[in-house]
């Protein structure tokens, strides 16, 4: 096959898609309607433009957020998140064309205060209600397909365990097919169920309309099988779906894309795109912010006590791998009599002598780290992430551990999922720093906002044990 007989792969689109559209809009017409009436005003002809341009901001502004991808298997509380996001800005955009076009002074600032909140909460309240209808609907066996699935392996009894904890998919599992001898085949856990025939079965049962899907889960070196099953398969009316075994490569973050046409998959892939990279970013402003205004002037006393009890400059700098390897420098105040950052910097150790008098105390409760609220501010990185390291030790330690480099997938943080499990400071064996890059490793490929508030929290029990910090 030429690539000029190549037809574009894309999403499905269905008309639940199309309802989630109209829903939205109209939650956001009646949350004008509801904040007009709240705020003791008349709902005008100028709150009925408002209700339309803000429509038409939210679609745009939901394509570049991805409101409107396809949710089945998402948390609805990642779709809800995006939901509400998507609002915010749309809201936000509304007000700057009111403020530069006149017509803000039109509105009531109340009003819009309502609106604010009343739109999402109704967003909301008809996602949920949808979900748990379509949820309910399943249930009693309406609006079911069957399923199978061709191939006795790892990935795919991996997909039945998926779909069976995806109740909404409404999806029905009628069983596996393969024509492998049993010897050859792995046991498959009984909450999967069973293999119920060979490919000659699994045709029959798809001319006779008993299967509505069936998910190929063959090796991707398994191409001439591959190629045998759909031709006996195409004698048929059944939707057939490949699932490649991506299982092979470790996935830091995958997701799919097109180049007109060509279908792409990412393996290794920065997980903060779209409105999570944004809702990221934000929360790292807002709360830098205030953390800088708790700490300023704990910071000047700490500026104060290290001028005064050694010689040498308040801020130590150093060269860090960032985002995508990028190089950048992080501040930290200085709590040794030597500010290395040549192409061999010593680790600090227990009773290291290089430590100041009162830089033992600042390592220990990471006072140290405080300086790095400005990185965060200036945008090199985050409240959370992989610890950066210094350059030498990324030259050095990404020659013997395989995916080292792949920790710079997403900015640096303050503090990581690492730290709070215990693999914070000296990494004396490479065993102590592999358990740190895996752990960095885990962080990005299960990123969510909430991930991040554990672990600002978690670091704060860390930071008052003082374990590992010297």
């Amino acid at each position: 096959m030429t690539p000029s007989n190549i037809s574009p792969i894309r999403q499905q689109s269905t008309l639940l898609d199309a309802s989630y559209r109209v829903v939205d809009g109209i939650s956001i017409l009646v949350g004008l309607w509801l904040a007009v009436d709240w705020s003791n005003s008349t709902f005008s002809f100028a709150h009925q433009f408002a209700a339309a341009v803000a429509i038409g901001l939210f679609y745009v502004i939901a394509e570049l957020t991805g409101m409107y991808r396809n949710w089945r298997g998402v948390s609805t509380q990642r779709e809800i998140g995006c939901g509400v996001v998507t609002w915010g800005v749309s809201l936000g955009a509304l007000i700057v064309v009111g403020l530069l076009t006149g017509h803000a002074a039109s509105y009531s600032l109340l009003t819009a205060w309502y609106w604010l909140w009343m739109t999402p909460g109704l967003m909301v309240l008809t996602r949920v209600s949808i979900r748990c209808l379509l949820e309910a609907l399943r249930a009693r066996g309406l609006n079911n397909r069957g399923f199978a699935i061709v191939g006795v392996n790892p990935l795919g009894i991996q997909l039945a365990a998926n779909i069976r904890d995806t109740p909404d998919l409404g999806l029905r599992f009628v069983g596996f097919f393969d024509d492998r001898p049993q010897s050859r085949l792995p046991s498959i856990p009984a909450s999967l169920g069973t293999q119920v025939g060979d490919i000659a079965n699994l045709v029959a049962a798809a001319r006779n309309g008993e299967v509505d899907r069936i998910y190929i889960t063959f090796p991707m070196r398994a191409e001439d099988r591959i190629r045998k099953v759909l031709a006996q398969l195409s004698d048929s009316t059944v939707s057939v779906y490949i699932v490649p075994d991506f299982f092979v490569f470790e996935l830091l973050h995958s997701r799919w894309t097109d180049i007109r046409g060509l279908p792409v998959v990412s393996v290794f892939e920065n997980p903060l795109y779209g409105v999570d990279g944004l809702v990221k970013r934000t929360t790292d402003l807002v709360l830098g912010s205030l953390l800088l205004l708790l700490c300023a002037l704990p910071m000047a006393a700490i500026a104060l006590a290290i001028k005064l009890t050694s010689a040498g400059p308040v801020f130590f700098r150093q060269r860090r791998y960032g985002l995508d390897g990028r190089e950048f420098y992080v501040w930290k105040f200085r709590t040794m009599t030597v500010c290395e950052d040549g192409p061999v910097v010593t680790q600090a150790t227990k009773d290291d002598k290089r430590v100041t008098s009162i830089g033992g105390f600042m390592r220990r409760t990471s006072l140290d780290e405080l300086p790095q609220l400005f990185n965060v501010m200036y945008g090199n990185m985050s409240l959370v992430g992989p610890r950066p390291h210094a350059t030498a030790h990324n030259e050095e330690y990404r020659k013997v551990i395989q995916g080292y480099m792949l920790r710079h997938k997403i900015k640096p943080g303050i503090t990581g999922l690492a730290q709070v499990r215990g693999w914070r400071g000296e990494t004396d064996t490479l065993e102590k720093m592999e358990r740190r890059i895996e752990c960095d490793h885990e962080y990005i490929r299960t990123w969510s906002i909430w991930s991040d508030v554990r672990i600002l929290l978690q670091t704060i029990s860390v930071v008052l044990l003082k374990k590992n910090a010297y």
